[in-house]
C-alpha cells in the first residue's frame, strides 16, 4: 500500500493517507490501498482506529482533478461508485473510526471525515464541497451526509456555493467535536481512541450498529433495532464481567481491561 501507512499501538490503530506532494488528493491508487488497508486492520486486537493525513497542510485535500478530468459519463459514476463504496465501508466498520482532520478536508476530504464516527480537526482546519465550481456534484456522499450532520439549510447552502469554512465554524455548525493546535492533534485523537479502546468491546460495536442503523430508520423501527443490539450484550463475558465489577462492594480500585473483541 504505497499511499497508505497503518501504525497499530496496542488496541488502536491509525491510518494515514500518505501523498503529502499532492496534499494527500484521492485517487484509484488511493482508494485501492484504502480499502486493502480496511481489509486488513485486525478488528478482533484493534478497538479504535484514526484516520489522518501526511503532513501538517492537509487531510485531504479533494479528489484528484487530473484524474477526473478526462472521465467520461459512465467511468465518472464508476469512479463515484468507488469512492461510495470504500466510504461506507470506513462508515460501517466494526469498530469506531476518528478523523484527525489536519489541515484542508475539501471534497473527497470533508467526505471522507464525514464517513468517521467522530471528527476533531486542527486549527488550521479547512472544510468544504467546492465540486459546483468544477461543474461537478459532490460524488463520494457528501450531498447526504452534511445534510445528515449538520442543518439541511446549511449543507445546501455550503454546496450550492462552494464555500469553504474554517474549524471554528467547522466546529459551532457541529461538523467536528473539537479543535486543537497541529502539535496536540494526533495526541488528542491517541487518547479519545484510548479511552474508547478501555470500554467493552462488544458493547461499543452494538453502540455504533444501533446509532447507524437507527438513524436511517423511524423510531419505532430504530428501537428495536436496538432492543436487540441490547440483547446481544447479555451472556458475553463483558457484560458478566462489567456487571459483576459494579456490584462488588469489595472489588479493587483499577478495573481489569475488558477481555473480548
Amino acid at each position: 500500500m504505497s499511499t497508505v501507512l497503518y501504525e497499530v499501538k496496542g488496541d488502536i490503530a491509525i491510518l494515514t493517507i500518505d501523498r503529502p506532494k499532492a496534499l494527500n488528493a484521492l485517487n484509484s491508487e488511493v482508494l485501492g490501498d484504502l480499502d486493502a488497508a480496511l481489509d486488513a486492520v485486525d478488528v478482533n486486537t484493534v478497538r479504535c482506529l484514526i484516520l489522518t493525513g501526511s503532513g501538517q497542510k492537509s487531510f485531504v485535500a479533494g479528489a484528484d482533478i487530473g484524474e477526473m478530468s478526462t472521465l467520461t459519463k459512465a467511468e465518472g459514476e464508476a469512479f463515484g461508485k468507488k469512492g461510495n463504496d470504500v466510504f461506507r465501508k470506513l462508515e460501517t466498520f466494526p469498530i469506531p473510526v476518528i478523523a484527525a482532520v489536519n489541515g484542508f478536508a475539501l471534497g473527497g476530504g470533508n467526505e471522507i471525515a464525514m464517513s468517521c464516527d467522530i471528527r476533531i480537526c486542527s486549527d488550521n482546519a479547512v472544510f468544504g464541497q467546492p465540486e459546483v465550481g468544477l461543474g461537478i456534484t459532490p460524488g463520494f456522499g457528501g450531498t447526504q451526509r452534511l445534510a445528515r450532520l449538520i442543518a439541511p439549510g446549511m449543507a445546501k447552502e455550503l454546496i450550492y456555493s462552494a464555500k469553504n469554512i474554517k474549524a471554528p465554524k467547522a466546529l459551532e455548525l457541529g461538523l467536528v467535536n473539537a479543535v486543537y493546535t497541529q502539535e496536540e492533534l494526533l495526541p488528542a485523537a491517541e487518547k479519545l481512541a484510548k479511552k474508547i479502546a478501555a470500554q467493552a468491546p462488544i458493547a461499543v460495536r452494538a453502540c455504533k450498529k444501533a446509532i447507524n442503523d437507527g438513524l436511517q430508520v423511524g423510531m419505532d423501527e430504530a428501537i428495536v433495532i436496538e432492543e436487540k443490539l441490547f440483547g446481544s450484550c447479555f451472556e458475553s463475558e463483558d457484560q458478566k464481567y462489567g456487571m459483576a465489577f459494579f456490584l462488588d462492594k469489595n472489588k479493587e480500585k483499577v478495573k481489569a481491561p475488558f477481555k473480548n473483541c
